[in-house]
Order: C-alpha cells, then structure tokens, then sequence
C-alpha cells in the first residue's frame, strides 16, 4: 500500500500542466527580479519581435530590472493548443515598474502569442510575439 501512494506522489504533470507551471515560474521570476529565472524557460533558439533573440532577450529583461524597483507581472488566462511535442500560448500580460510605493510608476498592457518546444517534461519558449 505504502508503495502505491510513493508511486502516486512521484508522478510527473501532464505536459500541459508541466507548461503551465514552467510559465508561472517565469513569471514569479520576474517578480523576484531574477533574469536567470525568467531566462530558464527560453530556448538558446529563441526569436521574438524585430530579430530580438534570447541574448538581446536578456539584456531587455536586465534593463527593466535596473530602470524599476519593483516589476510587477500580471498574466490573463492562459489559451493553451497542445500538439504533441510543441504548444502554442496566448495570453494578455501586464507589467508594471515602480518604486513599489502606492501606484506604479509605469504600467504596459500586451498581447501575447508564444510557442514552446517540450524536451522530456521540460518546456522552452521559442517564439514570442507581443503587441
């Protein structure tokens, strides 16, 4: 008995749900200001908006770090289309930057188109397009 409930608690998420988590991490990340954590989830393959690429990626989320004292990440409900080895995502994101004090200082409301790559139970986001 003991061994079918070890074996229950090992079980790994779905793929969907191993996507949804690897998105809540990097979103938690950015709160706490780890651009090693929010870059964690992005493929060495990465292309965004403009030839943005996972090195200039970094830079951009480095820069918002310094500019801000606190970044604030708000997702909208996640529309996840699974198809076996790959994912697609849809979602609107706000983020904020700021002293942190009352309000905001700046705050950006974006539409979000990406796609993922599973390897294993990992997912890395390859493609991200926002407007």
């Amino acid at each position: 008995m003991a061994s079918l409930l070890l074996a229950g608690g090992c079980a790994r998420p779905d793929p969907e749900q191993a996507l949804r988590d690897r998105i809540a991490a990097m979103q938690e990340a950015a709160r706490e200001r780890s651009a090693s954590g929010v870059l964690a989830g992005i493929d060495d393959d990465f292309s965004g908006p403009h030839g943005l690429d996972r090195e200039g990626l970094g830079r951009l989320v480095r820069l918002q770090f310094m500019q801000h004292g606190s970044v604030g990440v708000r997702l909208g409900p996640l529309d996840v289309e699974m198809f076996e080895e790959r994912a697609r995502v849809r979602f609107t994101a706000v983020l904020t930057g700021g002293s942190g004090r009352f309000v905001p200082d700046t705050g950006r409301i974006y539409n979000v188109e990406t796609a993922w790559r599973r390897d294993g139970n990992d997912w890395r986001l390859i493609i991200a397009q926002w407007d």
